[in-house]
Order: structure tokens, then C-alpha cells, then sequence
């Protein structure tokens, strides 16, 4: 084992580690800093995949703008709200969580469903795109070759990110919601 696989295995592990502490963590503080780390470690995983571009755009748009959002959204959200949820750490599953994870499973389904069903390389413009280039190398940096493989190799990774994001600001903006208090 050289020491690109061991920093790749030690990269990923550190992902993996990070994202499982934001996911149980019952502190919005630490999984947001854990966030931080998880996006850290998949930028550095975007480097070893020779994806310089996308490792960029992790790092200036996702850790720059969408993590300094999440904070901002935490700071600025009805702190009995925050109180209450961190109160409620019940370890079953109750029947208000039901249509979630019920919602949760069926994207699972159709993700699963959509990477074995996925022939990118059997599209019509990738095809005569890698033909008119010949071959695509890791060290062409044009705008065609990014594009290309931005939506076919990266396609996946950058749609798990944006519908993270997406839930992310919904979450964050049902924190920042003040509800009325019924007297």
C-alpha cells in the first residue's frame, strides 16, 4: 500500500466517522462543525478522484456559503425550539417519525434503482463527445471535459450534495421558524 491509498482510505474514513456523528449526534452545534469536517473529507476525496474542479467548488460553495448559512440559521433561531428538540432524544421510533423514514426508504429505493439502471456511457453525446476528443485524460482542465464529466462520472456525488443542501435549508428554516405560543 503506497501512501496515496493510505491517505484515500484515512480520507474516507474520516467522511464516513464525521457524517455518522452528525447523523446521531444530539448537539446542533457539534454536527454542525462535524458537517464542516464531512465536507472537508469529501473535498480531499474529490482531489484523489482527480476531480479538482468539483473539490473546489465543494470547498468554496458548499463549505463557505451553505455551512456559514447553517450557522447563521442556528444562531438566529428560537432557542426554545432548539431546547425542545434536544430534550426529546427518545431512542424508538414513535409514530410521528413513521412518514419520514417511510419517505427516507423510498428515496433509498429509487437511488439504488437509479445507479444499477444507469448506462452513462451509453449516451448518445458522451459517445460522440469522448469520440471527437479521443480520450478524456485527468489532465485536460477544459470547460467541455469538466462539463462532461460533471454529468456523467460526478453526476451522482453533486446531486447527493444538492439534495443534502436542500434538506439542510429546510431544516434550517423550520429551526428559524418562531411558532406562536397559544395561551
Amino acid at each position: 500500500m503506497n501512501i496515496d491509498q493510505v491517505l484515500f482510505c484515512v480520507m474516507g474514513f474520516v467522511a464516513l466517522a464525521s457524517a455518522l456523528l452528525v447523523a446521531i449526534s444530539n448537539n446542533l452545534v457539534r454536527s454542525l462543525f462535524m458537517f464542516f469536517v464531512t465536507l472537508f473529507a469529501l473535498a480531499g476525496l474529490y482531489v484523489f478522484a482527480l476531480a479538482d474542479f468539483v473539490a473546489v467548488t465543494q470547498v468554496v460553495i458548499y463549505v463557505g456559503g451553505v455551512l456559514v448559512l447553517m450557522l447563521f440559521a442556528f444562531m438566529l433561531s428560537n432557542k426554545e425550539v432548539l431546547n425542545n428538540l434536544q430534550q426529546s432524544n427518545s431512542k424508538f421510533i414513535s409514530v410521528g417519525k413513521l412518514p419520514a423514514i417511510l419517505v427516507a426508504v423510498l428515496f433509498a429505493i429509487v437511488l439504488v434503482n437509479a445507479i444499477l439502471k444507469a448506462e452513462p456511457d451509453a449516451l448518445q453525446w458522451v459517445k460522440a463527445s469522448a469520440q471527437s476528443n479521443n480520450v478524456i485524460k485527468p489532465t485536460d482542465n477544459t470547460i467541455n471535459n469538466i462539463g462532461i464529466n460533471l454529468m456523467t462520472r460526478y453526476l451522482l456525488p453533486f446531486e447527493i450534495i444538492s439534495v443534502l443542501l436542500m434538506m439542510t435549508l429546510i431544516g434550517a428554516a423550520h429551526l428559524a421558524r418562531r411558532e406562536e405560543h397559544k395561551l
